[in-house]
């Protein structure tokens, strides 16, 4: 979609460049003026006629003035590119089936230069790029049958209210290009049968209500390029038989849907290069007959969100793209669109597109994601899974996958979703962020964060002062949306600083952080909030961990906790974690019981707070088996048999303990007493058993219960 373009007037002037390819211009034997050239040439009238014109072609010969003695059977006359600033009524005399006439790019500054009355016949009348300044009333009125009229490209900054009275038959008026700075609904009651409005590259920043209403044959109107900031619920309203609107190149910062609701007929939406940040729930919602949408090449673009399109049965196309910071379409974000067949959502910072997006859109037959920075993970798996009707990729050879490093540069369709991972990190894409926030105090601010993950990430935000903030609530002057969105109203000094948006699911977290700054405000002194030097403190120490805890008083940009054994600063002997922001402690597991431990946050590079602890000794205790008498007298019987044989002759047996004979040792068990259910063992010489202690290399953690298994199965190996 372009600025200057119309889908309706594409097709026609399509459908005539086709023609005029293939029936070629003919001679036209009359005596043709000096230097133009006279010919037989196709031509299609507004509504698509086709004639053979004879035309007489002066473009682009420096002419003054009208060439003289010009064939009476002249249909169509050019004079492009000359340098006439004036025309008579009766230089035009006698050329009475004239139908089109062309003085664009000729030297007219004012339109009462252009004296043209008595032409019933006349369907076209090119006036553009021009100098006319202004149009009074009745400025057209000999021209009764005018068709199309283009003043596009001139220095209009007034027009008259009854400027184009007498042009009832009007299909067509180019207006856009010049220098108007309001739009008059009176300019259009003389113009009941207007099809065509381009009134784009105006300085008009608003449209008023009711506007067009006078207009309703209305079918397409082109308001590119006019610096509009919003409209309002009724500047639309009366436009009944509208197929076709563009809003390229504005600033409009949000959908203005309510004022698009009144168009029933609307088939064709141009919201190209607009500073949209969202499109939000409901924005394209009930547009029962639209069947192409636009938004391409918007800058400030970062999500597409839940129900942000819904039921719109006939729209077959949609396309997104190019839009830098775009990272984020919900899974949800279309629902209802039956008729879908084409999705464009190449050139943008996607790193995926859910399944269930895919999915919703049952008659989906080709997809554009390339140049777009893939994820090979969970959430693009259907694109290698088997489908019943698979969705034909554009430019396959150009989609590849950016990410895990394993599959980078693979081409997203050659990679098996078994290759795929079946659940995957959430990921905040960069572009959704800017570094650094400038606003002026007392301003409300809307930072977004948006995440894409499998299990579907939850988000929260912490403050420069440390306040952990979760979506659907609200705090002071902060407010989190549902969808991820920080809301600060009435920004002052003290909300200055550093905030960060942590996504986080079961598999793990990412985080981005933002600077806002008050103006006014010098950097250092919020930078002051994230010091908290000694204020990291033991809560609880144990065999093989320790809580620890520190005030929540900072948002720090990239925390860490390290720590590491005071026997050795090896580099092997030392481990850190990154401290996810709103973070208030941390389970420090898999430590060495009984051992030293020197650990330090780290909020920067000049601001560490440490401490030093030590871990616990795991305590030595005899477990008490549960026997009941019976078993247990026999057991005793049956050890006193075996602890006298091996007495006897127990080198037979070939006991040894750390290399002794254990009848040298005098080291053997003989039970010498039972007391209810336990049968203890006496050793004839008592011997101090090691104990074995796992390692944190080993990766294993081990409980006080597990230990005691352990000790048991030692002792259980002794004899």
């Amino acid at each position: 979609m372009k600025n200057d373009t119309m889908f309706l007037v594409q097709a026609h002037l399509f459908l005539g460049v086709a023609s005029a390819l293939v029936i070629h211009s003919m001679p036209w034997k009359v005596a043709c003026p000096h230097q133009c050239i006279c010919q037989i040439k196709p031509w299609y009238s507004p509504q698509s006629v086709y004639r053979e014109a004879p035309t007489v072609d002066c473009n682009d010969l420096l002419l003054t003035q009208l060439p003289s003695s010009l064939p009476q059977e002249t249909q169509t006359l050019r004079l492009q590119s000359n340098l006439i600033s004036a025309l008579d009524q009766t230089d035009l005399q006698g050329l009475v089936n004239l139908t089109e006439l062309d003085l664009s790019q000729n030297s007219f500054s004012n339109s009462h230069h252009l004296r043209i009355a008595s032409m019933p016949v006349l369907l076209s009348l090119h006036m553009e790029e021009n100098q006319l300044r202004q149009l009074p009333d009745s400025a057209f009125s000999g021209l009764p049958g005018l068709q199309e009229l283009y003043l596009n490209h001139n220095w209009l900054r007034n027009i008259a209210p009854g400027a184009f009275k007498g042009l009832e038959n009007l299909l067509r008026l180019h207006l856009n290009s010049n220098h108007l700075a309001a739009i008059d609904r009176h300019w259009f009651h003389a113009l009941p049968r207007l099809e065509v409005l381009m009134i784009g590259a105006n300085p008009v920043d608003a449209i008023q209500d009711l506007n067009f209403k006078p207009l309703g044959s209305l079918r397409s109107l082109v308001l590119a390029g006019m610096g509009l900031r919003k409209l309002s619920e009724r500047s639309l309203e009366g436009l009944f038989n509208l197929e076709s609107i563009s809003f390229y190149d504005n600033h409009l910062t949000k959908v203005p849907k309510e004022a698009l609701q009144t168009l029933p007929g609307l088939k064709f939406l141009d919201l190209n290069k607009n500073p949209i940040q969202l499109v939000r729930e409901g924005d394209f919602r009930n547009m029962l007959h639209l069947k192409e949408l636009g938004l391409n090449n918007m800058e400030e673009l970062v999500s597409i969100e839940h129900s942000a399109m819904e039921n719109l049965p006939e729209l077959t196309k949609l396309e997104i793209t190019n839009n830098p910071r775009l990272s984020y379409i919900h899974p949800q974000a279309f629902m209802r669109l039956s008729s879908m067949e084409s999705l464009m959502l190449n050139s943008n910072a996607l790193s995926a597109l859910h399944r269930e997006t895919v999915r919703s859109l049952p008659s989906l037959q080709e997809i554009s994601l390339h140049t777009n920075p893939i994820r090979c993970d969970c959430l693009i798996r259907w694109v290698g899974a088997e489908a019943d009707k698979p969705v034909r990729f554009i430019e396959p050879q150009s989609t590849f996958c950016s990410e895990p490093p394993e599959l980078k540069a693979r081409r997203v369709k050659d990679v098996s979703f078994r290759e795929m991972a079946d659940s995957c990190l959430p990921l905040i894409a960069p572009g959704t962020f800017p570094p650094y926030v400038q606003v002026r105090h007392g301003e409300n601010l809307a930072l977004h964060c948006r995440a894409l993950a499998e299990p579907e990430p939850s988000i929260y935000w912490v403050t420069p002062k440390g306040l952990r903030l979760s979506t659907a609530t609200s705090y002071g002057p902060y407010q989190v949306l549902t969808e991820g969105t920080l809301e600060i109203f009435g920004i002052t000094a003290e909300e200055a600083g550093f905030y960060t948006c942590v996504a986080q699911n079961l598999v793990g977290a990412d985080t981005q952080s933002v600077t806002v700054q008050v103006d006014g405000l010098d950097k250092a002194q919020f930078r002051s909030s994230w010091r908290v030097k000694d204020n990291l403190q033991v809560k609880d120490v144990k065999e093989r961990y320790a809580l620890l805890a520190w005030p929540a008083s900072y948002n720090a940009p990239s925390a860490r906790l390290s720590w590491l054994t005071n026997e050795s600063l090896a580099d092997h002997h030392k481990h850190s974690a990154r401290i996810l922001a709103g973070t208030q402690g941390f389970n420090l597991t898999r430590l060495q019981p009984g051992t030293h431990y020197r650990v330090c946050l780290h909020l920067g590079p000049n601001d560490t707070s440490c401490v030093h602890l030590r871990t616990k000794e795991i305590p030595v205790t005899t477990a008490t088996p549960d026997l009941t008498p019976a078993v247990l007298l026999a057991a005793s019987a049956l050890i006193f048999l075996l602890a006298t044989k091996a007495c006897q002759g127990g080198a037979s047996l070939g006991w040894k303990r750390q290399g002794q004979d254990p009848l040298k040792s005098q080291a053997c068990l003989l039970p010498c007493e039972v007391k209810g259910h336990v049968a203890l063992l006496c050793p004839q010489q008592q011997q101090q058993w090691p104990t074995k202690e796992f390692s944190e290399s080993s990766g294993t953690e081990n409980s006080d219960a597990q230990h005691q298994q352990h000790v048991q199965g030692q002792q259980a190996e002794s004899c």
